[in-house]
């Protein structure tokens, strides 16, 4: 292997097949033996941070990494044999084709370093892969040489050898738009036909019967079982196209047998199965243009709204096509969609129905979004939220900065103490916060951070309260037998009632000032979320209070959709979270 080829740096080694643990680290200590090393990356996932499965590495010296990817290739980390190839960093190069082989109808036992082993014989490869599933090899591989000359060597001595004795085949790769293009020519020139559907009384003999009058037929076969009985469908090979074409023209939608049979150009499976994914996910886009803005979202539902009940409901408001609440077992979920036939129609029953109390409880509508696109808008609030963060001056979230790409271990963040964040994103953090103390709420440890409970600022408690000063050395603690009562309730009003706490109705939130209407909720939110999760609470009270007011409310109402929007919360930070990690190991060699 020489280290001059063309297009890429003479020192960089691309290193893939890794598996999703693997860290610089240990990348470091595997080849660092090879000769002195100047850089390290495994590639991340920008929104995640999860490893992409391989990484790049830079030697000081050319020889030295020459000497890694002859003496490390396919070598085992973490229980998976690595692949490590040439840095190509030329996406013309990698692109052309030029002298990338395919290869097909390999044994399963052939591995990345057995068709690099069998093919290095050619020429300077650059890279080398086979396909492989959850189940293993895939039957087929890509060998890519340095140049065209060595590829059709490898063509011309390697096409319908055996292989582990089973014969391959080895071509020219082409790419997926040469290849379509390809089956499309075919396709308009086809001579093969398929029939279906003409039931377990046909065989050869009178297929080719039935057909013969088209043309000569080459070959006509009819699928059997294991007894022999036709399965219903069989093959009919025409000299010509223009006789294929006239037996589909002729006998698609025909009688035999008594049944209506289909007569079509045969294809191959994986054309069949391109087919049929196009058409999947055409429906698909469809089905969801044609309910966008159209179908809502209605939650809270009182257990006893049924169907029937909930169109009612909706029906002032335009043409229902279809109303649904959703059971189990023959109970209320709790929720359900309601689908208007206009756009104008769906927003004008949200605007009026969002809020208003169905029987006893509020209804929160909106419109319907699919599982992927709530998860994928919670996930980009996450991550906004957080570049916000970490563009603000100052030691802010020492737990959430994001560890260099390149080998410098994070330094030491020294303890800072989370805020809650309000639903601007331009200004997250709030100076004044007013948690109001609770003794039986203990602090929670985040990471490098200390969620702390404040004492009501002055400008929140009611007229006669004692007032409490705030110092950065000390918290004026207040037993709760002396807390100052909350003004209550209106009669007839739904309140949202959590143990230990004065009741909190919408009425109460709206007379308070917007600036502290979010820390009112949060103070209801963060001792339910720290029973569930009392490393997180302060980060999901935190993401939790950017949804709007009234919907918290209703979250506060059912603990079934509170529960549903803290494990939401969890996944983010859980995903999140995984790349925090600092470097393991002996983090020495990346101070150079």
């Amino acid at each position: 292997m020489n280290a001059s080829g063309p297009g890429y740096p003479l020192a960089s080694l691309y290193v893939g097949d890794l598996h999703p643990d693997v860290t610089e680290a240990m990348l470091y200590e595997k080849f660092s033996p090879a000769g002195p090393i100047m850089s390290i990356r495994v590639c991340r996932d920008v929104a995640t941070r999860r490893s992409l499965g391989y990484a790049y590495i830079n030697f000081q010296q050319p020889v030295d990494a020459e000497r890694a990817l002859d003496t490390m290739n396919f070598e085992v980390i973490k229980g998976r044999p690595i692949r490590i190839m040439w840095s190509q960093r030329d996406p013309g190069l990698r692109k052309s084709g030029v002298g990338n082989v395919f290869i097909k109808n390999l044994d399963d036992s052939i591995d990345n370093k057995a068709l690099y082993d069998t093919f290095s014989t050619f020429g300077n490869i650059l890279s080398c892969k086979v396909v492989c599933d959850e189940n293993g090899s895939r039957g087929y591989g890509f060998v890519h040489f340095e140049t065209h000359e060595a590829a059709t060597r490898a063509i011309e001595t390697m096409n319908g050898m055996l292989l582990n004795d089973r014969k391959v085949f080895v071509g020219h790769f082409k790419s997926r738009k040469e290849r379509e293009a390809e089956v499309g020519a075919r396709a308009i020139e086809f001579t093969n036909v398929y029939i279906k559907n003409f039931g377990d009384d046909m065989d050869d003999d009178r297929l080719r019967e039935i057909f013969s009058k088209f043309g000569k037929t080459l070959s006509v076969k009819v699928m059997m079982d294991n007894s022999g009985r036709s399965k219903g469908f069989g093959f009919v090979n025409f000299e010509k196209h223009e006789e294929a074409q006239k037996a589909v023209a002729d006998m698609n939608g025909k009688e035999i047998n008594g049944r209506v049979v289909y007569v079509g150009r045969a294809q191959k499976r994986l054309e069949r199965q391109s087919e049929l994914k196009r058409k999947f996910e055409q429906m698909k886009q469809e089905r969801v243009n044609r309910y966008q803005g159209v179908n809502l979202y209605v939650k809270n539902l009182d257990d006893g709204i049924d169907d029937e009940r909930l169109r009612k409901e909706f029906s002032p408001y335009g043409t229902i096509t279809s109303a649904k609440v959703m059971t189990e077992g023959g109970r209320s979920k709790g929720f359900g969609f309601v689908c208007f036939s206009s756009p104008e129609e769906a927003t004008k029953a949200v605007t009026e129905m969002n809020g208003r109390i169905v029987s006893t409880k509020p209804l929160y509508v909106a419109l319907a979004q699919r599982k992927e696109e709530r998860k994928a808008i919670l996930t980009n609030q996450y991550m906004q939220r957080l570049a916000t963060m970490r563009a603000l001056p100052g030691p802010l979230l020492g737990s959430f900065q994001t560890p260099p790409g390149y080998f410098l271990p994070p330094m030491p963040q020294p303890q800072t103490r989370a805020a809650f964040y309000g639903p601007s994103p331009v200004v997250p953090v709030r100076p004044a916060t007013r948690w109001s103390a609770q003794p039986s709420r203990p602090p929670s440890n985040i990471g490098t951070q200390t969620v702390s409970t404040r004492l009501p600022s002055s400008s929140a408690l009611p007229r006669g309260a004692q007032q409490y000063k705030y110092s950065s050395s000390a918290r004026n603690m207040q037993p709760m037998g002396h807390m100052p009562p909350m003004v209550a309730p209106q009669v007839g009003e739904p309140a949202v009632h959590v143990q230990g706490q004065e009741p909190l109705t919408a009425s109460l939130l709206a007379a308070a000032p917007p600036q502290e209407q979010k820390q009112m909720i949060g103070e209801r939110l963060y001792p339910l979320i720290h029973v569930m999760h009392p490393a997180l609470a302060g980060k999901i009270t935190g993401m939790l209070l950017e949804i709007d007011n009234s919907e918290l409310l209703l979250l506060l109402e059912s603990p079934d959709s509170l529960r549903s929007k803290i494990e939401e919360a969890v996944t983010v930070l859980q995903a999140h979270q995984t790349t925090e990690t600092p470097l393991k190991g002996s983090a020495g060699p990346f101070l150079q």
